[in-house]
């Protein structure tokens, strides 16, 4: 069975989006830009909902994402990524592939690879239908030290206790803390 894990930025209170998925609270220091460009180098195929992956494609492509965080950029560019969502038409970066089929069956049929290694990126509901489908097998959280008025909850929608066992931490110059958990 391959492995999927479920890789987000998180507020102090919850959030993984502000109003507007506003992400501009993120803290991005050079740390943290060299532990994502080893988790590329991991090639686990990278999982999107439409409005991250329009997000991300609208940025790593790009001269500036190139400028800024040139390792990450070639990782995010080159990584084979998965877009999921019934109303894009077209997924125009770079080794991506768009699934308009049921997420759950798709997520399924590709953990069925037992060499498959997937990380889904932001994507809220994506994680929150592959978390009561018990799909996700790691949880990974940058929790920022910072809190927002409004936003998204991480698991806006979910209709059932999610227990989670924690398996590592680490702590960044910057006041980020990445935890890792397990389901139970």
């Amino acid at each position: 069975m391959g492995k999927l894990i479920a890789y987000n930025f998180t507020t102090l209170n919850g959030y993984f989006k502000g109003r507007d998925n506003d992400i501009s609270w993120h803290r991005h220091g050079q740390e943290e830009n060299e532990f994502a460009a080893g988790n590329l180098e991991t090639r686990a195929t990278l999982l999107f909902g439409r409005i991250t992956y329009e997000m991300m494609a609208g940025f790593w492509p790009t001269p500036m994402a190139m400028e800024s965080m040139p390792e990450v950029a070639r990782g995010m560019n080159e990584t084979e990524k998965i877009v999921f969502s019934t109303t894009l038409k077209t997924a125009r970066w770079a080794n991506t592939t768009l699934i308009k089929t049921d997420l759950v069956e798709a997520v399924r049929a590709l953990k069925a690879d037992p060499e498959r290694m997937m990380t889904i990126l932001g994507s809220g509901s994506i994680i929150m239908q592959l978390a009561e489908a018990r799909l996700i097998d790691e949880y990974q959280f940058m929790i920022d030290p910072v809190a927002i008025g409004e936003g998204t909850p991480s698991f806006q929608g979910l209709t059932r206790k999610l227990d989670l066992e924690l398996i590592d931490s680490r702590v960044f110059g910057s006041g980020v803390v990445l935890l890792r958990y397990v389901p139970l």
